[in-house]
């Protein structure tokens, strides 16, 4: 009798297999998502021609900042509201939002162009062309809970002294343009008593900023000058990567030169279809 071990597995091989049924296969991603132009339809050109004036104000500001830096501003007081309307439709919703506590608190919203900003608060109602919204840059730590450098060290606390030493020190020699320096929680070994303390000891400033490119990234001033807590989501809203950056903003904030150019060639393309 022959082994069952020698004998060929059943149910393979050719004319083994039912051709009744075609074979499924999970659905690959189809498609990117890439930036397509909105056309807003205008009905009555006259009545909406401040609007289309900002615009244009909006594009040769970006030429400006992307080729020389700095910042531009235009004001949104006094527009009509199916210019406002128009406006608000054309800019739309980018990545990134701010909050700005402060007298007075200020909304920031990113438009779909990079680096074209809408601030909103009391007495204030503006676009900003930038890398970033100034006000986010000089209210960044303007102490919304206080730091406590002298707060006691409960059980658990283990390494949190020695990083905040670090941070502390690279806090006090920071000069602006320096290399940013991060000190990753996730790489290095730590306990939920450390990061409460770590905390605790380093406060809160006064700006929040929500990037939402990749998943989400959560970033939070601290108390302490130049000092950002930089958190990165995924798409089930589990934290993969946790640190500190010392810098004067984390560069997942900042739209870059090129990306400033870029949105007055997009404004302009907007334009030209809705004139």
């Amino acid at each position: 009798m022959q082994s069952p071990f020698t004998l060929p597995p059943a149910g393979f091989g050719p004319g083994s297999q039912s051709t009744d049924e075609a074979l499924e296969y999970i659905a690959l991603p189809s498609g990117m998502r890439t930036y397509v132009p909105h056309m807003p339809e205008i009905e009555d050109p006259d009545s909406l021609a401040p609007a289309l004036a900002v615009l244009d104000q909006v594009a040769q500001a970006c030429d400006l900042v992307a080729r020389e830096g700095g910042r531009a501003q235009i004001a949104l007081a006094g527009l009509a509201a199916p210019a406002r309307r128009l406006l608000a439709e054309t800019l739309g919703h980018g990545e990134v939002s701010m909050r700005l506590r402060g007298v007075p608190a200020v909304a920031v919203q990113e438009s779909v162009f990079a680096g074209v900003w809408v601030l909103q608060g009391a007495d204030i109602d503006l676009i900003e062309v930038a890398p970033v919204p100034e006000l986010a840059v000089t209210r960044a730590h303007q102490p919304h809970r206080a730091t406590t450098p002298d707060a006691p060290r409960a059980p658990g606390v283990v390494n949190a002294p020695a990083l905040l030493a670090e941070l502390g020190d690279k806090s006090a020699s920071y000069r602006p343009g320096a290399e940013i320096h991060v000190v990753n929680l996730t790489l290095l070994p730590h306990t939920p008593e450390d990061l409460d303390h770590m905390a605790r000891v380093l406060g809160e400033g006064a700006v929040t900023i929500l990037s939402r490119g990749y998943g989400n990234c959560r970033i939070t001033a601290s108390a302490m000058p130049h000092v950002w807590r930089v958190q990165f989501f995924n798409s089930s809203d589990t934290l993969i990567l946790d640190t500190w950056e010392v810098t004067q903003m984390p560069e997942v904030a900042i739209a870059g030169p090129e990306d400033i150019a870029d949105s007055a060639d997009r404004i302009r393309e907007v334009r030209r279809a809705m004139a």
